[in-house]
């Protein structure tokens, strides 16, 4: 079977096509960047005729309802997820065909509620299943997305999915799930992608607990954080996400319009960091645009808000389909000239400086605070001395626990959280901010004190 992956690196997350018949194609739990997809498509002199999806994403838009505007697709879509926009409801064990393949609807729920998944068979070849979230390459996806309520329901069906589903078919059949590594709807770290039954049966730990209440009470214990826009995307995805064709661009700003425009909108500063720091607009999010922009923007601008951008040489056409990605599609402008012009318009500038780790060092040791923006986990495998550990998710509602009569210096593993960490306490009030540059890393190697201990 020729499948093609698309992994997007900053949600670990993979849509797939593959060609079913002599020039058809079918597209497998697509995101709203939909252009990739169809030119791959057409350079191989292909026609996407359909799109499958597994379930009601959390983690992202789908581009399901693009795909079929500009293909024409017919969109299958599992019935328990009642989404209300043409397609054709698929239920468990339905077996339909598309051009040489047969296809079967596998029931498998768990990871949500309708979850469904695909198990394609042509003729000698190895089954392929495409797997969503029911089983990912060494583990599951959570099952805490629908409400606290229903999570350990949610589990007890994950765990009898893991057990039931998939029996029939072979080891030698291909996995491909839509989440792995980097998810957050997910805890596994690996890179691998892709993989087969047979080495998941044989090294999956989701597969290896016969006991369900001990599977229920360990499983939820591994999820990482829930970025906060997750509970904004699977009510899009069953409306129907606008299509691309109807969301303006953002228009170009000159200073003194972009000055005005952002009363009533949120600016993104989505240059690099050193930039950021060199020079910026007060009140501005640094997010800086790198794979895992999209969970950023999602997880720290307000919800709906009209964005504005400040960027270099970043292409807006990409910085548009990433924040698209996660749900927002007012685009109020970008400013035209970057942040020299804003300087030269006499406009405001900040800067918060980045500091060497010999210089944070000193600045710690004459009182300021260490803040550990990383996940709970960074924290605990190792941290500065007597840090505060604060996630960059939680820090603009936990912001009160922050002195703002000491000096701050926050920091992550490399710099861009730690920034926009900084960006967020200086629209808070926060006065004496540094980020550290090369963040945990360079603390580890310079040699200084840390410590290994869980979060507080």
């Amino acid at each position: 079977m020729n499948v093609i992956p698309f992994v997007h690196e900053g949600l670990g997350n993979s849509a797939y096509l593959m060609v079913v018949g002599t020039n058809e194609a079918v597209l497998i739990d697509p995101l709203r960047s939909v252009d990739q997809y169809v030119r791959a498509a057409e350079d191989r002199g292909w026609h996407i005729g359909t799109v499958l999806e597994t379930h009601l994403h959390a983690d992202f838009v789908s581009g399901a309802r693009d795909v079929a505007q500009v293909s024409g697709a017919e969109i299958y879509s599992p019935k328990e997820a009642a989404v209300r926009f043409p397609h054709r409801p698929v239920v468990a064990g339905e077996l339909f065909g598309l051009g040489g393949v047969e296809v079967e609807a596998v029931a498998s729920p768990g990871h949500t509620p309708e979850h469904m998944s695909y198990a394609l068979r042509a003729g000698q070849e190895p089954p392929a299943l495409f797997s969503g979230g029911s089983l990912i390459v060494g583990g599951a996806a959570r099952t805490d997305l629908i409400a606290p309520e229903m999570t350990e329901r949610q589990t007890h069906w994950l765990f009898r999915t893991l057990k039931t589903a998939f029996s029939s078919l072979p080891d030698e059949t291909l996995l491909y799930p839509t989440h792995g590594g980097g998810s957050f709807c997910s805890a596994v770290p690996g890179a691998e992608r892709t993989s087969t039954l047979g080495l998941e049966r044989q090294h999956n730990a989701a597969l290896q607990t016969e006991d369900e209440h001990e599977f229920v009470r360990w499983f939820p214990t591994t999820f990482p954080a829930i970025p906060a826009y997750f509970s904004r995307m699977r009510p899009i995805n069953q409306a129907g996400p606008r299509l691309r064709e109807e969301i303006p661009p953002a228009p170009a700003l000159m200073p003194v319009a972009f000055d005005y425009a952002r009363q009533a909108a949120f600016v993104v500063d989505v240059r690099a960091t050193e930039a950021y720091a060199a020079g910026h607009i007060p009140g501005s999010l640094s997010n800086e645009f790198r794979d895992s922009y999209a969970i950023w923007l999602g997880w720290l601008a307000p919800e709906g808000a009209p964005l504005l951008f400040v960027r270099d040489d970043e292409p807006l056409e990409r910085i548009e389909e990433e924040s698209l990605l996660v749900g927002y599609e007012t685009f109020a402008g970008w400013l035209e000239g970057g942040i020299e012009a804003w300087a030269k318009a006499d406009k405001p500038l900040a800067t918060i400086p980045l500091a060497g780790a010999t210089e944070a060092r000193k600045a710690l040791l004459d009182g300021a605070l260490a803040l550990d923006v990383r996940e709970p986990d960074e924290f605990a495998a190792g941290h500065v001395a007597e840090a505060i550990s604060i996630p960059l998710g939680q820090l603009e509602a936990r912001v009160e626990e922050l002195p703002r009569d000491r000096p701050i210096v926050a920091y992550c593993g490399h710099g861009e959280r730690s920034s926009s960490g900084v960006s967020i306490l200086e629209r808070a009030g926060f006065k004496t901010l540094v980020n550290l540059d090369g963040g945990f890393g360079v603390w580890e190697e310079a040699g200084y004190l840390q410590e290994s201990a869980p979060a507080v």
